[in-house]
C-alpha cells in the first residue's frame, strides 16, 4: 500500500512537472511571438541595410538588456502572484489603472498593425484584396478565443507558428550565405558605435516594451505557476522567451545581411519582403508571406490576451467575461483595419505609448521588489536591481525620444 502511494505520488509529480514545463514554454512563446510582429521584421531589415555587420553589436547588447528587464519583471510577478497593474496599484493607488489603460490603448493600436501584417502576408500568399485578408486574419484570431480551451490553444498555436517562423528564416539564413566571421567580429568591435545607440534603444522597446514584457508573466499567473518555490522555473521561462525572440532576430539579420552585402538594395516600402525575394526569388517571397502571417497572428493573440489581462482586475465584469473582451478587442482591431486601412497615425501613437510605458512598468516592478507586502520574505538580488535601474534610465531616454513622434499626429 505504501509502495502504491509512493508510485502514485511520483506519477502525479511527473505529470505536474510536465504540465509546468508546457505552461512555461507556452509563456515563453507568447512573450517571444508577441515581440516578433510585422514591425520586428521591418525594423530588423531596415537596420541591417543601414548598419550591415555592425548591427550584430546592437542585437547582442539588446539581448543582454532584454534578459535583465524580463528576469526582473517575471521574478516579481511570479513571486507575488500579482499582475503588473495590481502591483502598480499597491505601490501607488490609481497607478495600476493608469498603466492598464495605457497598455490597452497601445495594445489596440499595435493590434491594428498586427492584423494589417497578417493581411499583407495573406495577400502575398493568395493575391486576395488586403481588406478581405484583414477580415480572414482577424477571424482566425477570434476562432482561437471562441474556444473554451483558449489557454492551452494559445500555448500550442504560438509554439507551432513560432517554430515555423524560425525554420523558414533559418533556411533563408543558410541560402543567402551571410559573412558569419565578420558578423562575429563586428558583434564586439562595431563600426561607428555612437551611431548604434538609437537602434539599440529601438530594439529594447520592440522586444520588451509595452505589453510584451508582461505577456508571458501574466500567462504564468493564469497557469498557476507562482510563488517563491517556482522562482527557478519562472526565471527559466523568462530567459527562454528572450532566447526564442533572439534566435529569430539573429537568423533574420543573417538572412538579410547575406542579401545586402552583395550590394542589393531593399525596397524601403517593404524591406524584409524584398530581402527574401532577392535571396530566393518567388519562393523566398512566398516564404516571407508565411512568416508575415505567422508574425501577425501570434502578435494579435499576444496583444489581445495581455491587454485584456491588464484590464480585467479594473472591474469584476471584465474578469468574468474576459474571453468576450478579448474577442471584442480583436474584432475592433480587425474592423478598424478593414474600414480605414493602414492607420499610420495610430501606429505612431502606439510607438510613443510603448516608449512611455516601459520605464514606468519596470520602475514599479523594481520598487515592488523591496516591499514585503508584495513579495513577502523574498530577497531580490542586488545585481538584478542595479541592472534593472540601468534599463529604466535607458528606457526613460527612449520614452523622451518617442514623445517627438507625437508631434507628427498634429500634422
Amino acid at each position: 500500500m505504501i509502495e502504491e502511494n509512493a508510485i502514485k505520488t511520483k506519477n502525479e509529480n511527473r505529470k505536474k512537472s510536465k504540465g509546468n514545463m508546457s505552461a512555461l514554454l507556452g509563456a515563453a512563446f507568447i512573450m517571444a511571438t508577441s515581440a516578433i510582429g510585422p514591425g520586428f521584421l521591418t525594423q530588423t531589415a531596415t537596420f541591417t541595410q543601414q548598419f550591415a555587420a555592425s548591427f550584430a553589436f546592437v542585437i547582442l547588447l539588446s539581448i543582454i538588456l532584454d534578459i535583465g528587464a524580463q528576469v526582473n519583471v517575471w521574478s516579481i510577478i511570479g513571486v507575488s502572484g500579482m499582475r503588473g497593474q495590481d502591483i502598480a496599484n499597491r505601490i501607488l493607488p490609481g497607478l495600476g489603472h493608469f498603466v492598464a489603460i495605457l497598455v490597452a490603448l497601445g495594445g489596440l493600436a499595435f493590434n491594428i498593425g498586427n492584423v494589417g501584417g497578417a493581411a499583407l502576408g495573406l495577400n502575398v500568399l493568395t493575391g486576395l484584396d488586403i481588406k478581405l485578408c484583414a477580415v480572414i486574419g482577424g477571424a482566425v484570431g477570434l476562432a482561437i478565443f471562441i474556444s473554451k480551451d483558449a489557454g492551452p490553444m494559445i500555448d500550442k498555436i504560438t509554439k507551432i507558428l513560432g517554430l515555423m517562423m524560425i525554420l523558414i528564416v533559418g533556411y533563408m539564413a543558410v541560402i543567402t550565405h551571410p559573412p558569419v566571421g565578420e558578423t562575429i567580429f563586428r558583434a564586439f568591435v562595431p563600426e561607428n558605435p555612437k551611431g548604434l545607440v538609437f537602434p539599440t534603444i529601438t530594439l529594447l522597446g520592440g522586444t520588451v516594451g509595452g505589453y510584451i514584457t508582461f505577456a508571458g508573466g501574466h500567462r504564468l499567473i493564469d497557469a498557476g505557476i507562482t510563488g517563491k518555490g517556482n522562482l527557478k522555473e519562472i526565471r527559466k521561462g523568462a530567459i527562454m522567451g528572450i532566447v526564442i525572440a533572439s534566435v529569430m532576430r539573429v537568423l533574420l539579420f543573417l538572412a538579410i545581411l547575406g542579401v545586402v552585402v552583395k550590394g542589393l538594395q531593399l525596397d524601403p516600402s517593404n524591406p524584409a519582403a524584398s530581402a527574401f525575394q532577392h535571396g530566393a526569388g518567388m519562393i523566398g517571397y512566398k516564404f516571407f508571406g508565411l512568416v508575415l502571417v505567422a508574425a501577425g497572428l501570434t502578435s494579435v493573440i499576444g496583444a489581445a490576451y495581455t491587454s485584456v489581462s491588464f484590464l480585467k482586475t479594473l472591474h469584476p465584469s471584465i474578469q468574468k467575461f474576459e474571453r468576450y473582451w478579448i474577442i471584442g478587442f480583436i474584432a475592433a482591431s480587425t474592423l478598424i483595419m478593414a474600414v480605414i486601412g493602414k492607420p499610420a497615425k495610430l501606429l505612431i501613437l502606439a510607438g510613443s505609448l510603448n516608449g512611455l510605458i516601459l520605464p514606468i512598468t519596470i520602475g514599479v516592478i523594481l520598487f515592488a521588489s523591496t516591499r514585503k507586502d508584495i513579495v513577502g520574505d523574498y530577497k531580490h538580488p542586488k545585481w538584478l536591481l542595479v541592472f534593472g535601474f540601468a534599463i529604466v534610465l535607458i528606457a526613460a531616454y527612449a520614452g523622451i525620444m518617442s514623445l517627438s513622434k507625437l508631434q507628427m499626429l498634429v500634422h
